[in-house]
């Protein structure tokens, strides 16, 4: 993290400095998107055959259709950022793809269970999440061709933080049948169409983060109190922390979206250690999730439910604390290897395509490929950093850093929860969770992270000036001072 401290520059922020990349990036990109491609192809006909078949012109068709927006997204790429990280994109189109693998066997698994008892099927959801996987790589080329500097937000800081923070708290002021679905209040319903502005507001909430940060970077560096070893910020620094702690238990206590609470606060806090380097804002930040955290669990039965179901969810098992049981048994079931795809039942889950699909994936690809799946996110947050790490100007490292932060941490606190290493949250799984207003959000992520990347390898550091060889050297004449006069 001192990497992030080591040359804030207090310039422009446009200026940028970095290695060049590879020498053919795009080319190491279309390799890999090719090869990504390939394998999410092959992982639904393998999970087509063992499901029984089905309809297979509709899944061959639905395979071209992903296929040809994974090469408009590397076009995109291509075009409008040609020296970015190579190997994010292949990353996302992995995950993606998947995540339509998996969403179509548990429409599958549903189909037959409605044949079973003469039912009609559902729709499918499939397709409706390749629908939102074409508008988020439109909007992800559109945020491209936008935003040709990843300066540019920086002007508009203030304004994303109040437009963040309306778009956060505007499900939990609306009725109830505008804004609840199954219990939380995170959504703006209207006439079949749903949204849940929280995923927006976090990345708007980042960017003033961010620019706040490098604006009173030498207050939140120096300014403060030592006590005990450690130096305690002035309140009116604590300000914005204070505000987003506020806001996080109140997102908390309201909309019942303890995910959303983490995920905010815990990358917040990681943003102002990276421009600080201070454990007091660790330990301060902490202190303070956890005094508003204990407050609400006294207030609010739903708090104390969730941390129960938490402690002992076998307990009630037919009642709270079924779907976490069921979890557990999936990702027990599914053993080293896994099931294989199509050959398990995740549809036993509760939400399995949206809070519980880690379980899914746990049980047909089995250990292996869960942690085959945690490494693709490593891997997009350790580039995420280091595309941060190649900007010279605050504003770059900060927003970049909290951008990737941001993925590792969701992904920390989603399987966190699945697994029962902490409290069930209700967030889902980034580009692999079925729904629109998730995978939207991460294809802007992933824009700014590509932005980033590309403005950090677009222009090379100066070398140093070539000293002259001895032979083409002048020759000085280099007058020895006399003698020092007396005085008279």
């Amino acid at each position: 993290m001192s990497a992030f401290r080591e040359g804030f520059s207090s310039g422009p922020v446009g200026a940028v400095s970095g290695p060049i990349g590879l020498p053919k990036p795009r080319r190491t990109e279309l390799v890999l998107c090719v090869a990504a491609v390939a394998l999410v192809s092959v992982a639904g006909l393998a999970m087509a055959a063992a499901t029984g078949g089905g309809d297979g012109s509709a899944l061959q068709w639905a395979l071209a259709v992903f296929a040809g927006l994974s090469l408009l997204a590397h076009l995109t790429v291509r075009v409008l950022a040609p020296k970015a990280d190579p190997v994010i994109l292949p990353c996302v189109i992995v995950l993606n793809g998947l995540g339509l693998v998996l969403i179509d066997r548990l429409d599958r698994a549903e189909a037959a269970s409605a044949a079973a008892f003469g039912k009609p099927a559902p729709s499918s959801d499939a397709a409706h999440q390749l629908i939102w996987t074409a508008a988020g790589i439109a909007l992800f080329a559109l945020l491209l061709a936008l935003v040709r500097n990843h300066g540019q937000p920086a002007r508009y800081g203030y304004t994303c933080g109040l437009a963040g923070l309306v778009a956060l708290l505007l499900p939990a002021v609306l009725p109830s049948r505008f804004s609840e679905v199954n219990g939380g209040k995170s959504w703006i319903l209207f006439h079949g169409f749903s949204i849940q502005p929280g995923e927006f507001a976090k990345v708007l909430l980042l960017i003033f983060i961010a620019a706040f940060l490098v604006d009173n970077r030498d207050l939140f560096g120096t300014a403060g109190t030592q006590f005990l070893g450690f130096t305690v910020p002035r309140l009116r620094d604590l300000g914005p922390l204070l505000l987003v702690t506020f806001v996080s238990v109140l997102v908390l206590v309201y909309e019942k979206n303890l995910g959303f609470s983490l995920l905010v606060f815990g990358t917040v806090l990681a943003m102002v250690y990276i421009a600080t380097r201070r454990a007091s804002w660790l330990l301060i930040g902490i202190a303070m999730f956890a005094v508003g955290a204990v407050i609400a669990y006294n207030l609010f039965g739903h708090v104390r439910v969730r941390v129960h179901v938490w402690q002992d969810p076998f307990a009630t098992y037919y009642t709270n604390g079924y779907q976490i049981a069921q979890g557990l048994f999936g990702l027990g079931t599914g053993g080293l290897w896994g099931a294989g795809l199509g050959g398990g039942r995740p549809q036993e889950v509760p939400f399995a395509k949206t809070d519980f699909i880690i379980a899914t994936i746990g049980e047909e690809m089995g250990l292996f490929g869960l942690t085959a799946i945690i490494l693709l996110f490593t891997v997009i947050t350790v580039r995420g950093f280091t595309a941060a790490l190649a900007t010279r100007d605050a504003f770059g490292k900060l927003l970049g850093g909290g951008l990737a932060f941001s993925l590792g941490w969701q992904l920390f606190v989603v399987v966190g929860g699945v697994t029962k290493l902490i409290p069930l949250t209700g967030l889902t799984t980034p580009f692999m969770s079925y729904g629109g207003s998730s995978l939207l959000a991460n294809y802007v992520i992933i824009a700014l992270l590509i932005r980033i990347s590309h403005d950090a390898r677009s222009v090379a550091a100066p070398a140093a000036p070539r000293a002259a060889p001895i032979a083409e050297a002048m020759t000085e004449h280099i007058r020895q001072p006399g003698p020092p006069r007396r005085a008279r």
